[in-house]
């Protein structure tokens, strides 16, 4: 087969923060079509920003338990993000010379941010578990790490007055964060957390502040119900009237709550967490395969899919 030589990208503009405006997927690819029938219900409830490029300053990374961390960044010129989107951050501090090994990005969601003059401060949590994030943990305050996003499809907004159940276990507890954020305050919305121990549980301080029904499980006992967050919902769907489920998460949790969803005759919104290396659809390593046949590209046409679009057991 002969070479294909990538599509050329649209040239950058530099804002008056510094920020550089990213290639949205369609401008790159241009001439590979979105997949289609992943996505179905209200779409989001605003248009997504336009992602930028920059380098972020490291605000604070501090241990939370455990594995977990809490990184902060401050970002000039970010234009805001809607629930469920992520960003890619480089393996480690930045320096004079450029990294090379690792070399390749890793994605990661955003938290919830604080606007701060000319930008904002993003929060991200994040476990500690291979090279890359080992790196990233040991980046001090000050140092800079180079960003891009946000990106991705955001989580479809629930209809008018639908109960929101959002189910989200390990490091996907991040992703519905801002979801149960934007839902508290325009209808009923419920959160089950899930995590093996206590100290692997993230957030659960910051979803209680939030004053939204909350419930958590571990598989040791050590916080919460012993035993697996699907045993909540399926609690939580036989309990109230008709709801949306989202959740982010483990492939295998996520499969089971599709399935109680399903069940239960219930729509349900997953956020993959495929492994990828750029964040818009040109690289082609974050595909997922699809019940209807196909491959759908999680940075791209997601991470946010309707489950029942998924083809679960051709998944890793």
């Amino acid at each position: 087969m002969a070479d294909r030589k990538a599509p050329k990208a649209p040239r950058r503009k530099r804002s008056d923060s510094g920020a550089r405006s990213e290639p949205q997927a369609s401008e790159v690819q241009s001439d590979r079509p979105q997949a289609s029938g992943v996505h179905s219900g209200t779409p989001p409830e605003a248009p997504a920003p336009r992602p930028i490029r920059v380098d972020a300053e490291v605000v604070e990374n501090r241990a939370e338990g455990g594995e977990n961390l809490r990184l902060r960044l401050l970002v000039p010129g970010w234009p805001g993000f809607l629930p469920g989107q992520f960003v890619m951050l480089s393996p480690g501090a930045r320096t004079s010379v450029e990294r090379t090994d690792p070399l390749l990005p890793r994605p990661m969601a955003v938290f919830r941010t604080h606007p701060r003059a000319g930008g904002a401060e993003v929060e991200i949590l994040y476990r500690r578990a291979g090279r890359g994030t080992r790196l990233l943990a040991e980046t001090l305050p000050g140092q800079a790490l180079r960003l891009v996003g946000p990106l991705g499809r955001a989580f479809p907004a629930p209809a008018s007055g639908e109960r929101a159940l959002l189910v989200a276990g390990g490091t996907g507890i991040a992703s519905v964060y801002q979801l149960a954020v934007s839902r508290k305050d325009r209808g009923p919305v419920e959160v089950l957390l899930g995590a093996r121990t206590a100290a692997d549980l993230m957030g659960e301080g910051d979803f209680a502040a939030l004053g939204v029904p909350l419930r958590v499980a571990t598989e040791d006992g050590s916080r919460g119900t012993r035993g697996l967050v699907t045993a909540l919902l399926e609690s939580a769907l036989a309990e109230g009237p008709g709801a949306r489920v989202y959740t982010c998460g483990p492939t295998r949790m996520m499969e089971r709550v599709a399935q109680l969803a399903a069940a239960a005759g219930r729509p349900c919104v997953v956020s993959l967490e495929n492994h990828m290396a750029c964040g818009f659809g040109v690289c082609l390593g974050c595909a997922a395969p699809l019940a209807g046949g196909g491959y759908a590209l999680v940075c791209r046409d997601g991470p946010a899919f309707d489950a029942g679009a998924i083809s679960w057991g051709a998944l890793p």
